[in-house]
C-alpha cells in the first residue's frame, strides 16, 4: 500500500474555521466597492429606492477622501438604524418569490456594511413622520441629530485599513471622472429626480428634474439629442424605448452606449450583440454606434442576481429578448424621413411637377428610369419652379442647384441641406434590390449581348455560381473558350457601365467561395451592384432629377447614409448660417 507524505517542509494544512464578520465583509467589499465610483452608485441607488426626488452627491480627492450624499427619500427610522449597516439586511425582499422579481435597484442587503468595513462610515436619516433625525456612527452609537427629512451618508477616508487596495486608486481627477460617469448613467434613468454633483467644493454637475428627452440632451449632449432616432416598441411584456443615435453619429469607441434594463445599468452580451446586429447595415469600419436604451420586463423574466455589482444578468428566454430587441432597433433606423417627418405636409412646386410625381412613383428608380423619365416630362415643355415661400417643404426640401456635379444644395423649412447624389442614390439602390432579391427579381434583357473577354477565373466563377447570378437577376453564360455573354441585369441596374458591374461582382463571388458564402455575403454582393449602379459624380443633374433623387430619398429605408456607412445629407440649419455670417452681433 502506498501512502502519501507531505513533502520535506511542507506544513500541514490549516484546520477549517469561520472567518471574522469583518474579514467577512472586506471580502465582499472587494466585489461591490472597486473604487470611489462603485460607493456613488451603492448609495446612489439606496436613494432611489427610497423614492427621493433630489439627490446632492459630494466629492473630496475624487471621492477617496469623502463621499457624502444627501437626499430627501422615506428615510430609515431610529430603531433600525444598526441593522442598516448589518450584513444581509435589507427591506427590499424577505423571500425566494421576491428575489426571483426582484425590481428595485438594491437588493443584497451588503453595500453598506462592505463600504463601512473598508471606510468610516456613518447615517444620518429622519422618516417623513418623524420629529427628528438620528445617526449612527462609525463606532455605532446611536444619537439624535439635526436633518430635514431624509437620508445623509458620509463615507470617510476610503481604505483608510487596507492601504495595499488604496495603492491601486488613479489620481483624484480620474476616479471624480469615474464617480461622475456612475452619477449619470443612473441619472439618465431617472429624468424625474434632480441631481447635483460637487467635488471639492464646486459644483461640477447639476440635472435639475424633468422629462426624459430633456434629460438626455443634459447628459449625453444636445448633438446626441439632435442627431438620434427615438425608439418605441412593444410585445407581450417587452418594451423598449429610448434614443438610438443616428449612423452619421457613430464614435470611434463604445463609450455612448448606455443600456437599462427594468431602470438598472446593465453590460449584457446578448443586449449588445442585438443593438450592434441592428446597426450592421448602416455602419461599417469598425464605428461604435451611440444609443440610451430602456428595456422593460416583467421582473421574473430576468435575473439580476448573477453578479455583485448588478452590471450583469441572464434573461429566463435570451433569444425572444434578442429579437425583439434587434427587430425594433432595426425598425427606428430604417425608418424613411417622410415617416419620420412630424406630420409636415409634402407640398410640391406645381402642378405639373405633381403629376410627374406620381407618374414616376411607380416606377424603380435606376440609373436612367426617373432620371430619363424626367427628360422627357421636361422637353415636352412642363417646367419644375421653385416652390413659394409659403409653401410647406418636405423633409429635404427642394433643390436649388448642384456643386461640382458632387452635391445637391436644396431648401427646407429648417434652413440649407446638402445632399452627396451618388452616396444618397447608392443607398436607395442598394434597398431596392434588397427588396427585389426578397422575391422574383426583375431583370431587364439586352436587345445586343455585352460579350467581354475573360479569364480563366472568371470563367470559372460563372459557371461555379450560376445559381447565385441567376438569383440576382443576371443572365451570363459562356460564349466561347475566353468570353462571356451577358444578355440580361436587373431592371434597376439597366442603366449602369455594365462591363465594370459585371467584373466587380465576379470578383466578389470569387472571394467569397461558394454559394453558401454568397448567401451569407449577399448584402456585401447587393452594395456593390449598388454602388456600380448610382448616379457618378459629375453628372449634371436639372432641378427636376435632383428633386426626383430628393423624393427617393425621403421614402427610402435608411437614407441618412450609404452601405459603407457615410452620411447622405446634412442640414445647416438658419441659427447655424446666421452664426457664420455674425448675422445679429
Amino acid at each position: 500500500m502506498i501512502q502519501l507524505r507531505p513533502a520535506a517542509g511542507q506544513q500541514k494544512m490549516p484546520s477549517i474555521r469561520p472567518l471574522p464578520d469583518l474579514l467577512v465583509s472586506q471580502i465582499a467589499a472587494g466585489e461591490v466597492v472597486e473604487r470611489p465610483a462603485s460607493v456613488v452608485k451603492e448609495l446612489l441607488e439606496n436613494s432611489l429606492d427610497a423614492g427621493a426626488r433630489s439627490i446632492a452627491v459630494q466629492l473630496l480627492e475624487g471621492g477617496a477622501r469623502q463621499i457624502r450624499i444627501l437626499d430627501d427619500g422615506c428615510g430609515i427610522p431610529r430603531e433600525e438604524l444598526p441593522l442598516a449597516l448589518a450584513r444581509h439586511a435589507t427591506s427590499k425582499i424577505a423571500s425566494l418569490e421576491d428575489l426571483e422579481g426582484v425590481a428595485s435597484l438594491g437588493f443584497r442587503g451588503e453595500a453598506l456594511a462592505a463600504i463601512a468595513s473598508v471606510a468610516q462610515l456613518s447615517l444620518a436619516s429622519r422618516p417623513r413622520e418623524a420629529t427628528h433625525a438620528w445617526r449612527i456612527g462609525p463606532d455605532g452609537e446611536v444619537a439624535p441629530t439635526a436633518l430635514a427629512a431624509g437620508t445623509l451618508i458620509e463615507v470617510d477616508a476610503l481604505y483608510f485599513n487596507t492601504p495595499a487596495r488604496r495603492k491601486f486608486l488613479k489620481s483624484a481627477q480620474t476616479e471624480y471622472a469615474h464617480c461622475e460617469e456612475a452619477l449619470r448613467r443612473i441619472a439618465l434613468a431617472h429624468p424625474r429626480t434632480a441631481f447635483v454633483l460637487q467635488h471639492n467644493g464646486r459644483v461640477t454637475l447639476q440635472l435639475p428634474a424633468g422629462e426624459a428627452s430633456q434629460r438626455a440632451a443634459d447628459v449625453l449632449g444636445a448633438e446626441f439629442a439632435a442627431r438620434s432616432r427615438r425608439v418605441e416598441a412593444a410585445a407581450g411584456d417587452l418594451r423598449l424605448s429610448g434614443l438610438a443615435g443616428l449612423p452619421a453619429f457613430s464614435r470611434s469607441r463604445a463609450d455612448m452606449q448606455y443600456f437599462y434594463v427594468n431602470g438598472r445599468f446593465v453590460r449584457d452580451r446578448l443586449l449588445a450583440h442585438a443593438a450592434r446586429e441592428a446597426y450592421a447595415d448602416v455602419l461599417h469600419g469598425g464605428r461604435q454606434p451611440a444609443y440610451a436604451l430602456f428595456l422593460e420586463l416583467d421582473p421574473r423574466g430576468v435575473d439580476v442576481n448573477v453578479h455583485p455589482a448588478k452590471t450583469e444578468l441572464r434573461f429566463r428566454d435570451g433569444r425572444a429578448v434578442h429579437q425583439f430587441v434587434f427587430h425594433a432597433l432595426q425598425r427606428a433606423l430604417a425608418e424613411p424621413l417622410a415617416q419620420t417627418a412630424a406630420a409636415t405636409p409634402t407640398a410640391v412646386s406645381s402642378p405639373q411637377e405633381s403629376a410627374f410625381t406620381g407618374a414616376v412613383a411607380q416606377q424603380p428608380l435606376g440609373i436612367e428610369q426617373p432620371l430619363a423619365a424626367y427628360f422627357d416630362f421636361v422637353s415636352a415643355g412642363a417646367p419644375a419652379p421653385l416652390p413659394p415661400e409659403s409653401a410647406a417643404s418636405p423633409p429635404l426640401g427642394f433643390a436649388l442647384a448642384q456643386l461640382h456635379g458632387i452635391y445637391i444644395l436644396a431648401q427646407n423649412a429648417a434652413g440649407l441641406v446638402l445632399v452627396d447624389m451618388h452616396a444618397a442614390h447608392e443607398r436607395i439602390l442598394y434597398e431596392r434590390l434588397k427588396a427585389q432579391l426578397e422575391g422574383q427579381p426583375s431583370r431587364q434583357s439586352l436587345l445586343v449581348p455585352l460579350v467581354l473577354s475573360a479569364s480563366g477565373e472568371e470563367m470559372a466563377v460563372v459557371e461555379e455560381h450560376a445559381v447565385a447570378l441567376d438569383a440576382l437577376g443576371f443572365a451570363i453564360a459562356a460564349a466561347g473558350p475566353r468570353e462571356l455573354a451577358v444578355r440580361a441585369v436587373p431592371t434597376l441596374l439597366a442603366g449602369a457601365p455594365l462591363e465594370e458591374l459585371v467584373r466587380s461582382l465576379l470578383a466578389d463571388l470569387g472571394r467569397l467561395g461558394s454559394s453558401r458564402a454568397a448567401e451569407a455575403r449577399r448584402d456585401e454582393l447587393l452594395a456593390t451592384l449598388a454602388c456600380h449602379g448610382a448616379v457618378r459624380a459629375r453628372r449634371a443633374l436639372s432641378l427636376p432629377e435632383m428633386n426626383a433623387l430628393l423624393r427617393q430619398m425621403e421614402e427610402t429605408e435608411r437614407a441618412g447614409q450609404c452601405n459603407h456607412g457615410r452620411p447622405t445629407w446634412a442640414q445647416l440649419s438658419m441659427d447655424e448660417l446666421d452664426r457664420l455670417f455674425l448675422r445679429g452681433r
